[in-house]
């Protein structure tokens, strides 16, 4: 199957009283997230709420409609994870019906920091990041929202913890936290129906941006994470996937499997790579050589510093494993692999 865009999308009854609701993202080539709506005697829960858009907002509104459920009868949203094309209209369904907003704590933590830091702030940690990476100056954001980056989601009600319940009246709705994506990544295992809300863990066409913020940080591994994470999933069998983006599949494990395979294969070939140099790299350097969905010089530089997060969070495994060391000294980390 390929992914459809957005103008062929319409709402779906899935069956076990689960919708799902296409809500575009404006000007991004992922082109919308899937909403899911699942019914139950005190009001619809949703997974996730799309992008903060009067666009996105008039989609999520009328999709709710065409499956019977007046978006004020929502009884709670829970979110997979803080980014904005997931949780950017939490808070506006949360003014219009009083719903309690859900994700998982390490991923609340990110949104209260978030929410307290001013946004020029946040535009000089990214410039001092890109710096830090190696970035040459034409590739720096100039300004606070040069990035596109939108308001901080709305804050939490409620914090999730890996096996929890959700508030899910008359059905088993239960969280698996998947860290890696985000720390705060969690799948909803719908129990009495035998299938999985994925988010953005497992897609059926396309892998998700697993980087490491800031690039150089030697505290985490959210590719390790990810990497266990996929495996956790695939314990839980063959269960029908509904993932945020692009369509549903039957067989969550086999393509968390297949995920897997891709990012070992990359870490193989970023390592050989790195053992063909005998200079150590920076990590913009390195991210330069990578293969992406494009090449290097025509990607813009937003594009340009998630592909650097994704380098470093690559780099970052290897250096776990003990095949690479970290050499850091001035204002930019290198990488070198060790002798085999």
């Amino acid at each position: 199957m390929t992914r459809r865009s957005y103008a062929e999308q319409r709402p779906l009854d899935l069956g076990f009283g689960v919708w799902s609701v296409p809500v575009p993202i404006p000007g991004n080539p992922l082109g919308y997230t899937l909403v899911y709506a699942i019914e139950s005697p005190r009001g619809p829960v949703l997974v996730d709420a799309g992008w903060n858009h009067p666009e996105a907002w008039a989609a999520l509104r009328d999709g709710l409609a065409t499956a019977g459920i007046d978006v004020a009868s929502v009884h709670g949203v829970v979110v997979t994870h803080f980014h904005p094309d997931h949780a950017g209209l939490a808070g506006r369904v949360r003014e219009e019906s009083g719903a309690w907003i859900a994700m998982h704590e390490a991923d609340a933590a990110i949104v209260d920091m978030m929410n307290g830091v001013p946004s020029d702030v946040r535009g000089s940690f990214q410039v001092d990041m890109l710096r830090r990476a190696g970035a040459p100056s034409e590739d720096l954001p100039e300004g606070p929202a040069a990035d596109g980056r939108q308001d901080p989601p709305a804050p939490a009600d409620r914090r999730l913890r890996d096996g929890d319940l959700v508030d899910l009246p008359g059905r088993k709705l239960r969280v698996v936290h998947t860290p890696g994506h985000t720390p705060g990544h969690v799948c909803l295992h719908l129990e009495d129906a035998d299938r999985l809300f994925t988010g953005d863990h497992v897609l059926p066409g396309i892998t998700p941006h697993i980087g490491i913020y800031p690039f150089d940080r030697d505290d985490v591994d959210p590719l390790g994470d990810f990497l266990e994470s996929l495996t956790r999933v695939g314990e839980l069998g063959e269960l029908g996937a509904l993932p945020a983006h692009e369509w549903t599949f039957p067989d969550v494990a086999a393509r968390a499997a297949q995920i897997r395979h891709h990012h070992e294969e990359k870490l193989e070939r970023l390592l050989a790579l790195l053992a063909e140099r005998a200079e150590p790299l920076t990590i913009w350097e390195t991210a330069a050589m990578m293969t992406w969905n494009r090449p290097w010089s025509e990607l813009p530089p937003m594009l340009r510093g998630m592909a650097a997060g994704e380098a470093a969070a690559h780099l970052r495994t290897l250096e776990v494993r003990g095949v690479l060391r970290r050499l850091p000294g001035g204002d930019r980390v290198r990488f070198q692999a060790l002798e085999s």
